[in-house]
């Protein structure tokens, strides 16, 4: 048996969720370099249109991505340069800046659907509806729990 494959479940699943997240975002930039776009761009576009019913503000954004308010806010400044997005002050409140979606964001999506497509059939091919629906119950339960974390809600053993 090797040493891996004698980790402990919580040690293996924290060690892959690390790498995968690594190796997803190392080819995500690869195939979206010939858009001029990186993997932090394209993912707060899909998370605003996936997400979101209206524009949201950057706060709602930043917390949909697990990511702060600063980072966000640089990654819609870039967007916003690229056409991608707008940043648009709230109508009630003028110190909220909430992120649109532009037509030719639209149009990107549109443009890399096929790519998307082949990259996530690609990622979970063999993973059966079953598995999925196991893994995502246990990925939701992570993302609660690193809530409460960040909360300060955990609980010390």
């Amino acid at each position: 048996m090797s040493k891996i494959e004698s980790l402990k479940d919580q040690k293996f699943i924290f060690g892959s969720v690390q790498i995968v997240a690594n190796k997803m975002n190392t080819l995500l930039e690869r195939e979206l370099k010939e858009y001029d776009i990186t993997s932090k761009q394209w993912f707060l576009t899909v998370v605003i249109e996936n997400s979101f019913d209206k524009p949201p503000t950057i706060k709602e954004a930043a917390k949909v991505m697990g990511s702060s308010h600063q980072n966000v806010k640089q990654v819609a400044l870039k967007l916003e340069q690229k056409g991608l997005v707008s940043l648009e002050k709230d109508k009630r409140d003028a110190r909220v800046t909430r992120i649109r979606l532009t037509e030719q964001s639209y149009k990107f999506s549109e443009t890399i659907q096929a790519k998307a497509a082949i990259f996530t059939g690609n990622l979970f091919m063999g993973i059966g509806e079953d598995e999925m629906s196991k893994a995502r119950t246990v990925l939701y339960k992570m993302m609660f729990n690193l809530a409460n974390m960040e909360m300060g809600e955990q609980e010390d053993d």
